[in-house]
Protein backbone atom coordinates (compact mmCIF):
# COMPACT_ATOMS: atom_id res chain seq x y z
CA UNK A 1 0.00 0.00 0.00
CA UNK A 2 1.34 3.33 -0.84
CA UNK A 3 -0.18 5.61 1.65
CA UNK A 4 1.38 9.40 2.64
CA UNK A 5 -0.24 8.88 6.46
CA UNK A 6 -1.11 5.46 7.90
CA UNK A 7 -3.13 4.72 11.19
CA UNK A 8 -4.77 1.96 13.12
CA UNK A 9 -7.60 2.41 15.18
CA UNK A 10 -9.09 -0.43 17.22
CA UNK A 11 -13.10 -1.21 16.89
CA UNK A 12 -14.43 -1.05 20.50
CA UNK A 13 -17.19 -3.75 21.39
CA UNK A 14 -19.86 -1.56 20.55
CA UNK A 15 -17.98 -0.73 17.00
CA UNK A 16 -17.05 2.38 17.73
CA UNK A 17 -13.71 3.68 17.01
CA UNK A 18 -11.85 6.98 17.56
CA UNK A 19 -10.33 8.69 14.28
CA UNK A 20 -6.33 9.72 15.19
CA UNK A 21 -5.67 12.73 15.57
CA UNK A 22 -2.79 12.99 12.90
CA UNK A 23 -5.95 11.48 10.41
CA UNK A 24 -8.55 14.25 11.86
CA UNK A 25 -6.13 16.83 11.16
CA UNK A 26 -5.47 15.41 7.81
CA UNK A 27 -8.89 15.43 7.00
CA UNK A 28 -9.21 19.18 8.28
CA UNK A 29 -12.04 17.69 10.68
CA UNK A 30 -12.50 18.29 14.53
CA UNK A 31 -15.60 18.04 16.94
CA UNK A 32 -18.82 18.00 15.57
CA UNK A 33 -16.46 17.31 11.75
CA UNK A 34 -18.50 15.28 9.50
CA UNK A 35 -16.53 12.04 7.66
CA UNK A 36 -17.63 9.80 4.99
CA UNK A 37 -17.05 6.14 5.15
CA UNK A 38 -16.44 4.45 1.44
CA UNK A 39 -15.84 0.58 0.63
CA UNK A 40 -14.79 -0.24 -2.98
CA UNK A 41 -15.57 -3.63 -5.02
CA UNK A 42 -12.02 -4.81 -3.71
CA UNK A 43 -12.98 -3.95 0.11
CA UNK A 44 -11.18 -0.84 0.61
CA UNK A 45 -12.39 1.24 2.77
CA UNK A 46 -11.28 4.89 2.11
CA UNK A 47 -12.57 8.12 5.08
CA UNK A 48 -12.73 11.62 4.06
CA UNK A 49 -14.47 14.84 5.07
CA UNK A 50 -18.01 15.05 4.52
CA UNK A 51 -19.01 18.79 3.40
CA UNK A 52 -22.46 18.03 2.83
CA UNK A 53 -25.13 20.36 4.36
CA UNK A 54 -27.42 17.67 4.67
CA UNK A 55 -30.43 18.49 6.59
CA UNK A 56 -30.81 16.76 10.54
CA UNK A 57 -34.70 15.82 10.95
CA UNK A 58 -34.15 15.34 14.29
CA UNK A 59 -32.24 18.52 15.20
CA UNK A 60 -34.19 20.03 12.20
CA UNK A 61 -37.69 19.29 14.23
CA UNK A 62 -35.88 20.33 17.38
CA UNK A 63 -35.06 23.70 16.94
CA UNK A 64 -38.46 24.22 15.40
CA UNK A 65 -39.74 22.87 18.58
CA UNK A 66 -37.82 25.42 20.65
CA UNK A 67 -38.59 28.49 18.05
CA UNK A 68 -42.55 28.21 18.54
CA UNK A 69 -41.92 27.93 22.12
CA UNK A 70 -40.21 30.46 22.58
CA UNK A 71 -42.44 32.22 20.06
CA UNK A 72 -45.50 31.47 21.90
CA UNK A 73 -44.36 32.11 25.33
CA UNK A 74 -41.42 34.89 25.15
CA UNK A 75 -41.14 35.54 28.51
CA UNK A 76 -40.32 32.52 29.76
CA UNK A 77 -37.12 32.34 26.74
CA UNK A 78 -34.64 34.19 29.20
CA UNK A 79 -36.44 33.08 32.43
CA UNK A 80 -33.40 31.08 33.89
CA UNK A 81 -31.01 33.56 33.07
CA UNK A 82 -29.86 35.37 36.08
CA UNK A 83 -30.98 39.13 35.85
CA UNK A 84 -26.93 40.40 36.19
CA UNK A 85 -26.01 38.39 32.91
CA UNK A 86 -29.50 39.53 30.89
CA UNK A 87 -28.15 42.93 31.56
CA UNK A 88 -24.98 42.73 30.73
CA UNK A 89 -26.01 40.55 27.50
CA UNK A 90 -28.17 43.38 26.47
CA UNK A 91 -25.58 46.46 27.23
CA UNK A 92 -22.43 43.82 25.15
CA UNK A 93 -25.41 44.07 22.07
CA UNK A 94 -26.44 47.59 22.56
CA UNK A 95 -26.67 48.79 19.30
CA UNK A 96 -25.34 45.86 17.05
CA UNK A 97 -27.40 45.46 14.12
CA UNK A 98 -28.01 41.78 13.26
CA UNK A 99 -29.39 39.82 9.98
CA UNK A 100 -30.10 36.59 10.56
CA UNK A 101 -30.15 35.91 6.86
CA UNK A 102 -26.50 36.76 5.93
CA UNK A 103 -24.11 34.31 5.37
CA UNK A 104 -21.15 33.17 8.15
CA UNK A 105 -18.08 34.86 6.91
CA UNK A 106 -14.73 32.74 7.72
CA UNK A 107 -14.47 29.23 9.26
CA UNK A 108 -17.13 28.21 11.69
CA UNK A 109 -16.01 25.35 14.69
CA UNK A 110 -18.54 23.78 17.11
Amino acid sequence: MNSILRKVSTITDKGQTTIPKSIRDALGVGYGGRIAFSVDAQNRVYVERDDADGDDPVLDGFLDLLAKDMAARPDRAFAEIPPALRTRMAALTAGVEIDLNAPIEGEVEL
